[in-house]
C-alpha cells in the first residue's frame, strides 16, 4: 500500500493521467460577492482553469446564492469546453435549473438550505425511491448522475440500484485522519472504493482533498474517475498562482510509482 504525506510538486506526462481534476470555483464567486461587481470574474476564471489544465469545472449553487448564482450557471454553460458538473440538493428549483442547463454531470448532495459546506452523504437505502426517480429524470436529459455518499459500501451499492452512473465519496473524514494516520485513512476509504469497482459504478471523490493527501488516494484507488476540489485548491492558488496550482493537482492525479 502506497502512503505518502509529501506534497505533489512535479508533474510527469499528463497523458498517463487516469483521474480527472474538476475545479470547484465556488470560492471565487464568494470573493466576488463580498464586494459586489465582477472582481474576480468567475467566467474568466473558469476559462483560465481549463486553459491551465483543469479537466472540468464544478459549481454548487445554493438557495441563498452566497457564492455561485443562477446567472453564473447559465453563463458558464456556454463557456466551458471540458466537463461541467453542477452539484447540489435536488430541490425543485435545482432540478429545473440542471435540466435546463444540461451539464455533463449532476452530483446530488443532501445539503440543508443553510448548510455551510457538505458534510455527509445520502442514505441511499432509505432514499432509494426518491433517488431513482431523480436519476431517471436527469438521465432522460442526457446528464450523467453522481450521488454523494459516505464511504460506506452499502451506500455505494444502493446508489447503483437507484441507477446512478457514479458515486462521489465524501472524503472529509479521510482528510481529517490522513495527517495523523495516513494508513488508517486509506483503509477508511477502501471498502467503499472497492465495492464501487466490484459492482461497476463510476467513482468520484471530493471534500478536503489537497496536495498532501490526494496522490495517496489516487495511487491506492486508481479507478477513481474524477476528483472535485475547490477550497484547498483556491487557498493554494493564493500562494502559488492558479496555473501552478492546477499543474500540481494534476500531478497528484497520477498514481505514484514505487
Amino acid at each position: 500500500m502506497f502512503v505518502s504525506k509529501k506534497s505533489c510538486i512535479f508533474a510527469p506526462d499528463f497523458k498517463t493521467t487516469m483521474t480527472r481534476l474538476s475545479v470547484n470555483i465556488n470560492k471565487v464567486a464568494t470573493l466576488r460577492n463580498a464586494r459586489g461587481g465582477n472582481l474576480p470574474d468567475v467566467e474568466q476564471f473558469a476559462k483560465d482553469c481549463e486553459r491551465f489544465g483543469a479537466q472540468g469545472i464544478t459549481v454548487h449553487p445554493r438557495p441563498d446564492e452566497r457564492h455561485i448564482r443562477r446567472p453564473d450557471v447559465y453563463a458558464l454553460r456556454n463557456l466551458i469546453t471540458t466537463e461541467f458538473n453542477i452539484e447540489g440538493n435536488p430541490q425543485p428549483a435545482f432540478v429545473d435549473l440542471v435540466c435546463e442547463v444540461r451539464p455533463t454531470q449532476v452530483t446530488l448532495v443532501p445539503d440543508a438550505e443553510d448548510q455551510l459546506t457538505s458534510n455527509h452523504g445520502w442514505d441511499t437505502k432509505q432514499h432509494l425511491a426518491k433517488l431513482t426517480a431523480l436519476i431517471q429524470r436527469f438521465r432522460r436529459e442526457g446528464i450523467r448522475v453522481s450521488v454523494f455518499v459516505n464511504a460506506d459500501p452499502e451506500m455505494v451499492e444502493y446508489a447503483k440500484r437507484a441507477g446512478a452512473d457514479r458515486v462521489e465519496l465524501y472524503t472529509g473524514p479521510f482528510a481529517e485522519l490522513y495527517d495523523r494516520d495516513a494508513a488508517a485513512a486509506i483503509e477508511m476509504i477502501r471498502p467503499a472504493a472497492e465495492k464501487a469497482h466490484e459492482i461497476g459504478i463510476g467513482l468520484n471523490a471530493g471534500h478536503d482533498l489537497n496536495l498532501r493527501n490526494l496522490q495517496a488516494l489516487i495511487t491506492e484507488f486508481p479507478w477513481i474517475d474524477e476528483v472535485s476540489i475547490g477550497h484547498a485548491l483556491i487557498a493554494d492558488a493564493l500562494y502559488l498562482g492558479i496555473e501552478e496550482t492546477i499543474r500540481r493537482y494534476r500531478a497528484c492525479c497520477i498514481p505514484a510509482v514505487d
